[in-house]
């Protein structure tokens, strides 16, 4: 009886003192988390046929890598189209912008030299020498009328007494009729030179010569506003579909935005790849993070530099700096190793690593922060 007395007041005993313990054992001095980093899912805006995959599981890339190249197809034809349509188009704005040459500008002037010319000769009228001329060959005219009239008669005379044949006869009577014909034409050219020119004819003249002088001041004032402006905005607009092909084209080579380590790759050559659709994923290297859970009990700060301790690399300690610190409390994850906290109230941190031994940690591995503060934790040490 007595044996079991003392052993109930051992248990008992041993069970008031670890009561006791845990209402008054100073806190944790450390929590615990996962590291993690970036998931970067890449690929290709437009999408197509996988032409080549250059990239496997587990590898290591920079940025900048070329990880999967796509199938063109006509994206090459379709820019080298859209190419020589923006040449012809820039031709055209030149043209525009240059105005006429300097040969059609000379062409213009000339034609516009004729026709006025043409104009003062018309409104100048005839000059005295060719109605003097005009009036001699009227005379002229009038004096072979004359004889060849006398002629006529002569023979006329002849021809009715029997001594001048038929022949004879009308070889007279034709010369005056000629004679006569020729008289009335050169009258009338002097009467149309002494009158001068018609008003319809003068009015012409200077209706082309206007037509002409407005044609070459086009010509020096060069191409309209407008026109040059809708000719720079095909060109622009043009440019613009030739960036968006190039942009297209360069979306056919999916490479990698950081470095890191290639994560999960599915596709193969030939299979068909949506737009927008992620290829594959990289785990980016250059940024790592410890994710824990604050006891409500302990506060850190933003910038605040921590020890970070790694399973995988005991008796090493990797520098740490406080991200961020949530401002809302939630309840413990049941993954966090502290399972005695697990009913109050956490904060989320993160703690990103620094300095270059993080190179050798990975996504994934297990890691303890230690809330005291690293040059203090260095004085205790």
């Amino acid at each position: 009886m007595i044996p079991r007395i003392l052993a109930f007041l051992v248990v008992a005993a041993i069970l008031i003192s670890l009561l006791v313990y845990s209402q008054t054992r100073p806190p944790l001095n450390k929590v615990s988390g996962f590291i993690e980093a970036h998931d970067i899912r890449v690929g290709s805006r437009v999408g197509g046929r996988i032409a080549k995959v250059l990239v496997t599981e587990g590898q290591h890339v920079n940025a900048g890598d070329v990880l999967i190249e796509l199938e063109p197809y006509d994206l090459q034809s379709r820019l080298a189209e859209a190419r020589a349509t923006l040449a012809q188009r820039q031709a055209q704005l030149a043209r525009l912008q240059n105005g006429f040459r300097p040969e059609e500008i000379a062409q213009a002037t000339a034609h516009r030299d004729q026709l006025k010319a043409q104009l003062e000769k018309l409104q100048a009228g005839p000059r005295p020498q060719e109605i003097a001329e005009a009036q001699a060959m009227l005379d002229q005219a009038v004096s072979q009328k004359n004889l060849a009239q006398e002629n006529y008669d002569r023979v006329s005379r002849t021809f009715a007494s029997g001594g001048t044949s038929r022949d004879e006869m009308d070889t007279a009577t034709n010369t005056l009729k000629v004679s006569q014909a020729n008289a009335t034409v050169r009258a009338e050219q002097l009467a149309l030179l002494k009158e001068g020119t018609r008003s319809e004819d003068i009015a012409a003249a200077k209706a082309q010569l206007a037509e002409a002088e407005q044609a070459l001041t086009l010509m020096n004032n060069g191409s309209r506003a407008e026109d040059i402006a809708a000719a720079k905005a095909a060109v622009d607009s043009q440019q613009a579909a030739i960036g968006a092909l190039q942009q297209q084209l360069d979306e056919l080579r999916i490479v990698a935005p950081a470095a890191g380590t290639i994560e999960a790759v599915d596709i193969r050559p030939g299979d068909l790849l949506p737009p927008n659709a992620p290829a594959l994923s990289i785990l980016e290297s250059s940024e790592l993070w410890v994710r824990a859970y604050l006891p409500e009990n302990r506060g850190l700060t933003v910038g605040q530099k921590l020890r970070v301790t790694v399973d995988a690399f005991p008796g090493k300690t990797f520098n740490g700096t406080v991200s961020f610190v949530s401002r809302n409390a939630e309840f413990t994850p049941s993954n966090v190793q502290t399972p005695e906290e697990r009913s109050k109230q956490v904060f989320r941190i993160r703690v990103t690593l620094d300095g270059p031994d993080k190179e050798a940690l990975r996504a994934g591995m297990s890691a303890d922060v230690w809330l005291t503060d690293k040059r203090a934790t260095n004085e205790h040490e």
